[in-house]
């Protein structure tokens, strides 16, 4: 498996959690969605640590002198270059739902 495959398939293991989070909030799976967001908080750790990278991206680069947005993974050039602001508001609104919904 490629660095570049192996990228893509975290990245939509953690889009999926973004995406289902408010799915599993509206269905009162409370605890589904609070594993979910929990995965994606060790995610943004990681890639906090590691200066606001992914480190698959660094991994990526050893293998290539490309450095388009989306040379690390399998994604539409504008939405890897607009991931973390996209991805990182829905999963900020996720969060705001999960809370107004739990507290109801």
């Amino acid at each position: 498996m490629t660095v570049k495959a192996l990228h893509t398939a975290a990245w939509l293991f953690f889009a999926g959690c973004i995406v289902l989070i408010p799915v599993a909030a509206f269905l009162r799976k409370f605890i589904w969605a609070e594993v979910m967001a929990g995965c994606v908080f060790v995610e943004c750790a990681i890639v906090a640590l590691n200066r606001g990278r992914c480190p698959l991206t660094d991994a990526a680069a050893r293998y290539t002198d490309e450095r388009s947005a989306n040379f690390d993974i399998y994604l539409p050039e504008w939405l890897a270059r607009h991931n973390k602001l996209f991805f990182g508001a829905l999963f900020a609104a996720d969060l705001v739902l999960l809370v107004w919904l739990f507290a109801d």
